[in-house]
């Protein structure tokens, strides 16, 4: 494992939140990262389907990792802005929010991301995400 997985590793380890929603790092590559979280009634809705702040909250955890993987060392990130579109309810027995680098700058980075249902070996996508992540100094 690089720097950069071990610095993304360790920072994502230390997200309480990640370990509230049982979400695991599933990969680290250049301008890529993967999160994946298993369905759990207790990230649910009033319907059944897994809530929309959980589903946000892994893919852009994703997008802004995959933006750590292309700042400077002496930075950390942090999202400035997002817009998320929910395509078709999470309903699955795994999500797999994969973020992806488009075009990063010395200060602001942007990232699509998308999230994956997963049932099986079937997979849909549920959510896709526009989202603008800021560089600042650790």
């Amino acid at each position: 494992m690089n720097d950069i997985q071990e610095r993304i590793a360790a920072s994502f380890n230390s997200q309480g939140l990640m370990t509230t929603l049982g979400a695991r790092l599933l990969s680290v590559a250049d301008g890529e990262v993967q999160i994946e979280m298993p369905f759990s009634t207790q990230l649910s809705q009033q319907h059944g389907y897994v809530h929309a702040g959980a589903i946000t909250s892994i893919v852009d955890s994703a997008c802004g990792y995959a933006a750590l993987t292309k700042a400077p060392p002496d930075c950390e990130i942090v999202s400035a802005e997002f817009k998320i579109n929910f395509a078709r309810p999470a309903i699955g027995e795994r999500f797999l929010a994969i973020g992806k680098v488009q075009t990063s700058g010395k200060l602001l980075t942007v990232c699509t991301g998308e999230v994956r249902a997963l049932s099986g070996t079937a997979w849909k996508v549920i959510a896709l995400m526009q989202a603008t992540m800021v560089n600042v100094r650790a």
